[in-house]
């Protein structure tokens, strides 16, 4: 299934040297449309139509109608850890009315790729951050307390939990100013605690803005 990419400045999912972009086919050849940064133009006539998500819900770009909202316009974000490059998840976010047909061919297009999607809703955070952020805010705030040294905490995680990487190593490595931007907009929408930014995510956020 043959897809345009119409673009607006740097995309988040697809880097300059991502293959993905260069097999794209002209829009008006496309079975499917992707919007990175520049401005939603619909096409009902189009299989479907991806717009690439930040923060923000898929709402912001198609409207809502209080929980009739859906057409072949899907939102979608390849997941990243702040500064890390793209990982192969892609989490494509439908509404309430979107048609499997419109998600299908979403499907085929990035998995024909080898990017492995998951479907979710229009829900801020969307899967992979609304799991994982709190956690890294805990640990931050473990930190802080002097339950542990840093050090500590991420070999506790990778030998007793198995993962690749610790919580506070990881949350570094990304940026701790984007996982303040990120988590003040969760707890924005959401008012949950465990979303409240960190303490040291606040300071690498004022600290970026003095240097800017």
């Amino acid at each position: 299934m043959g897809y345009a990419i119409i673009r607006s400045g740097v995309s988040r999912s697809f880097p300059e040297s991502d293959p993905f972009l260069a097999s794209a086919s002209a829009p008006e050849d496309a079975e499917v449309v992707i919007y990175c940064g520049a401005p939603l133009v619909p096409d009902p006539a189009k299989a479907a139509i991806l717009v690439e998500l930040g923060h923000e819900s898929l709402g912001t770009h198609t409207g809502e109608a209080m929980g009739g909202e859906g057409s072949n316009v899907l939102g979608f974000a390849r997941y990243c850890n702040g500064r890390d490059a793209p990982s192969n998840l892609v989490e494509l976010v439908r509404q309430e009315a979107t048609p499997d047909s419109a998600i299908a061919a979403a499907r085929a297009v990035l998995e024909a790729a080898g990017l492995t999607v998951a479907v979710c809703t229009d829900q801020a955070g969307r899967i992979v951050d609304r799991l994982v952020r709190p956690k890294y805010n805990a640990a931050l705030r473990f930190l802080d307390e002097g339950l542990a040294t840093q050090k500590d905490m991420d070999l506790t995680c990778r030998m007793g939990l198995g993962y690749p990487d610790g919580p506070i190593e990881r949350v570094a490595r990304g940026g701790l100013d984007l996982h303040h931007d990120l988590t003040r907009v969760l707890f924005e929408t959401y008012g949950t605690p465990g979303f409240a930014p960190a303490r040291r995510a606040v300071v690498a956020a004022a600290r970026r803005t003095t240097r800017d």
